[in-house]
């Protein structure tokens, strides 16, 4: 079959934002704490993969979202997971190119207020990510990686934040994670740390960014030196203030 072009891939990722499907760094329901980008390649097919680790109070603990968009999905949720045919069907129709899957890499633990799951403990030492036990900080080490904090209570938020800086191949997804939904055939051509992300909240696109034309590109050509954006990075968290304050 013929390779999806620039436009097609670009068009997928547009449609995803109208749908609230793709990144929105500053999710007001979301705090930002880290992200990561991958491109997935084939002879026949095409996967980009955005991870964001974070907290929403409404979950309840950090987790890390791992959206997927390609030309095929992999490994799709099964019929027996939905209330019904129609239900399932309606999950295909209305996610053709993109799958969202999540993993909690910090573990639930007395780390976290009893009371105010917002909070850590004020009891706490100790924190378990990844099944790795690692000392709760001094609020000196805050300070150290540039995040103040807003009360005298550290908030979970605060200590994802900080978990990124000193543990992010911890609290981001694993290669077998990032696969999820990406098709085995498929190779990683292209991974990125940082790079400049839509203001989707902004009625911002993929498909007027200059860093997604050129991502779109090297997925169509496989050529990972048509990346050159002059675009400045602006996915770390500091850039986006309102994520979490809903």
């Amino acid at each position: 079959m013929p390779f999806d072009s620039e436009q097609r891939i670009l068009s997928v990722l547009d449609c995803c934002c109208d749908a609230f499907t793709f990144p929105m760094l500053d999710n007001g329901h979301v705090y930002l704490a880290g992200t990561r980008l991958s491109l997935y390649r084939s002879l026949d097919d095409w996967a980009m993969v955005i991870e964001v680790f974070g907290f929403s109070p409404r979950s309840g603990l950090p987790d890390t979202h791992i959206h997927t968009f390609a030309s095929n999905l992999h490994d799709r949720d099964a019929p027996e997971r939905y209330v019904s045919l129609e239900a399932y069907d309606n999950y295909l129709a209305n996610n053709p190119n993109n799958d969202s899957r999540f993993v909690y890499p910090v573990g639930a633990g007395p780390w976290q207020d009893a009371k105010n799951d917002e909070l850590v403990a004020e009891e706490a030492r100790e924190v378990v990510v990844r099944d790795r036990t690692l000392p709760l900080p001094s609020r000196d080490v805050y300070e150290q990686h540039d995040i103040e904090l807003e009360r005298p209570r550290v908030q979970v938020f605060e200590l994802c934040r900080l978990l990124a800086e000193v543990a992010r191949e911890s609290v981001l997804a694993t290669q077998q994670e990032r696969r999820v939904s990406v098709l085995p055939s498929m190779v990683q051509i292209l991974q990125l740390e940082d790079w400049h992300h839509p203001d989707v909240v902004d009625d911002d696109r993929p498909s007027r960014s200059e860093t997604f034309q050129q991502l779109a590109r090297v997925l169509t050509t496989g050529d990972v030196e048509g990346y050159r954006s002059s675009q400045a990075p602006n996915t770390h968290w500091r850039n986006w203030p309102d994520g979490g304050r809903l």
